[in-house]
């Protein structure tokens, strides 16, 4: 397997269900995310979750995705921020980032990962559960 990654600030501010960035597989090609990061950039504080997404409507600009080994080319395809509501699946993780600059959180998936399916409506993404969230910086980092 390789590793991928993705990073960036979110260029919209996340919702209930809409992802302030998110990482899709393809047709053909399951992915297992490793880790996702999530830190503040304001000085106010908000209520992240990751969320399984089940389609990918409204995703926002295509980011580019960072082999860490120059040999090999990532399938996985990331998004900036979502501008239309998206099927949220279910939330893996939820945490408060606190209000300061660079607050923020790490989530890990141990040694199995967490799998994104084979298939271009099968994702991840990061939303506000609480209703309106902030500018975020975010990363995440998969296994193909």
């Amino acid at each position: 397997m390789a590793r991928h990654s993705i990073a960036g600030r979110s260029t919209v501010v996340g919702t209930t269900l809409r992802a302030g960035a998110s990482l899709f597989a393809i047709a053909s090609r399951r992915l297992v995310v490793r880790e996702v990061g999530c830190s503040n950039t304001t000085t106010t504080a908000f209520a992240a979750a990751l969320a399984r997404f089940t389609n990918a409507t409204g995703v926002g600009a295509g980011l580019t995705e960072a082999p860490w080994d120059l040999d090999t080319s990532p399938s996985g395809t990331g998004f900036a921020g979502h501008t239309a509501d998206g099927g949220v699946g279910g939330v893996f993780r939820q945490v408060s980032i606190g209000a300061a600059i660079g607050s923020g959180w790490i989530w890990t998936f141990g040694d199995n990962g967490l799998v994104i399916p084979a298939g271009t409506a099968n994702g991840l993404g990061i939303i506000c559960p609480t209703g309106t969230g902030q500018i975020f910086d975010y990363y995440f980092d998969w296994d193909e």
